[in-house]
């Protein structure tokens, strides 16, 4: 199975880590974008240069700076003296997994040159619109926003994000094997496991499994309550509810099943919903988290 071959390939590099690895893995297979928050040393680049080397995929990488111009991510039309025309010169977003990293550092005017892309899978520089391949995942890595010259992400591209794991730091073990590693000048071989082929003939087999009427219907129960609730300012949008499924598809597929359980729904509420929920200032100054509106709306929503 794809989805355990590639994550066997990840944790040849990374240790730890599991909920930021099967979330990378979902959103690829779901055809979606993940982002990944945590502070910075905790192997979120290295994850995904891995899972390009093991899917034998081209990826890129931008660096985002509060100097960092849309252009710089999409392109731009240049104009060439010598043939009085001007040339599209495409920009790094032309790529199978393009690495976003700390994009929180970006000002608005950047983060939402991505917003197109993310969501209409294409790109126009110009006049002329420009399809993008598949697999096409961003993979966004952001500092929380304590941090010191970060901007906080508009809520539209959040909501375009399929996926959003949180990432902390590794226990003491886990800890010890990643310095003995360090210490040894490990170098792991990493296999290829997959290609576009066989990715897009999981992608196939995954939209065929099944997901009965009452268990969409439990989907829909979990998004109005986030929209109800009273600690939640604005819940989740119908983005939210359609990558769920998605996700618990993906759920399905892993756990080898033709058809969708409320378990793999569960599985995926948290890291699909998390960062589509605004809280009011009550519960801000109360401390709650998102996470913690999720786990009520989870034990109050009776389950099929």
């Amino acid at each position: 199975m794809i989805f355990e071959a590639i994550k066997k390939e990840i944790q040849k590099v990374i240790v730890g880590q599991e909920e930021m690895v099967e979330a990378i893995i979902t959103a690829l297979l779901a055809e979606g974008h993940v982002l990944l928050e945590g502070v910075p040393g905790l192997a979120k680049t290295t994850t995904i240069k891995t899972l390009a080397k093991a899917l034998g995929v081209e990826s890129k990488r931008v660096q985002f700076t509060p100097d960092l111009l849309p252009s710089d991510i999409l392109g731009a039309q240049i104009f060439n003296p010598k043939t009085a025309e001007f040339v599209t010169k495409k920009g790094p977003i032309f790529t199978h997994l393009l690495l976003a990293d700390e994009i929180n550092r970006a000002p608005a005017k950047v983060q939402s040159a991505l917003l197109e892309a993310m969501q209409e899978r294409q790109v126009t520089i110009g006049e002329t619109t420009y399809s993008l391949g598949f697999p096409f995942v961003v993979m966004a890595t952001q500092n929380p926003i304590e941090q010191e010259g970060t901007y906080r992400l508009p809520e539209a591209q959040l909501d375009r994000f399929m996926l959003k794991s949180t990432i902390d730091y590794n226990d003491a073990k886990e800890e010890l094997e990643i310095l003995q590693r360090s210490e040894a000048g490990y170098k792991a071989q990493i296999t290829q496991v997959a290609d576009l082929k066989s990715l897009q003939k999981t992608k196939e087999q995954i939209e065929k499994i099944a997901a009965a009427d009452p268990l969409k219907e439990y989907i829909v129960s979990l998004i109005m309550a986030t929209r109800s609730h009273p600690d939640v300012l604005y819940g989740s949008s119908p983005r939210g509810s359609i990558s769920l499924l998605k996700t618990a598809k993906v759920m399905a597929y892993r756990n080898g099943r033709d058809f969708v359980t409320p378990d793999d729904v569960l599985h995926m509420a948290k890291p699909v919903l998390r960062h589509r929920l605004i809280l009011n200032y009550e519960a801000k100054a109360m401390g709650k988290s998102s996470d913690d509106i999720l786990d009520e709306i989870i034990k109050n929503t009776p389950i099929p």
